[in-house]
């Protein structure tokens, strides 16, 4: 059984063995915490940014990428505290767009099914998960517009609410991972 524990730290600093990054697939991270993970793991973000031009980063995927370990220069030092891999949780076709709970749920089930060999084969034990890109703040809708097919576009867009669909979304697919600690990074905004 896995332990999900919610945290206000800054995720870049975990010591997790495994980062675990929401993204879109056209390739363009607008977050802080991603652009500059895009600095600090060029390996990954060159991986992530090649799948999504050549159009083979699907939503609902999960890009598992396997860190190089520095073998000389400054790095080298740091390599202790740095993740061995980094999950790319493809939940959006767009930076400016919300993720859906059908990708959500796709992305999760595929890092379930990818993180099992690692667990038992490569001794992962912790997870750190970016929450921020999931919680994006709701679309505005202009209550005059009464068009039902409009409506409907809107619908589909709004952005997931924390509490209430995503962390139960979370748990449900990530709480039965064995021998498992997952924190989860959230914004200071929201409440643990």
């Amino acid at each position: 059984m896995a332990s999900l524990q919610l945290t206000h730290a800054p995720i870049l600093n975990s010591s997790a063995q495994l980062l675990v990054l929401p993204v879109n697939n056209a390739g363009i991270l607008l977050d802080p915490i991603l652009a500059r993970s895009k600095n600090l793991y060029p390996d990954n973000y060159q991986r992530y940014f090649r799948a999504c031009r050549e159009g083979s980063l699907m939503l609902g995927s999960c890009l598992m990428h396997k860190r190089a370990r520095e073998q000389a220069g400054l790095g080298v030092s740091s390599n202790g505290s740095q993740p061995s891999y980094i999950a790319n949780l493809v939940v959006s076709d767009h930076p400016y767009h919300p993720s859906r709970a059908s990708w959500l749920i796709s992305a999760l089930v595929d890092l379930q099914q990818q993180l099992i060999p690692l667990i038992r084969y490569q001794g992962i034990r912790r997870v750190a998960l970016l929450a921020r890109p999931l919680i994006a703040h709701h679309l505005q809708h202009n209550p005059t517009q009464n068009d039902a097919s409009n409506n409907a576009e809107v619908e589909k867009l709004i952005a997931l609410e924390w509490h209430s669909n995503l962390l139960p979304l979370i748990n449900q697919h990530l709480q039965d991972l064995p021998k498992l600690r997952i924190d989860i990074h959230l914004p200071k905004n929201i409440g643990i």
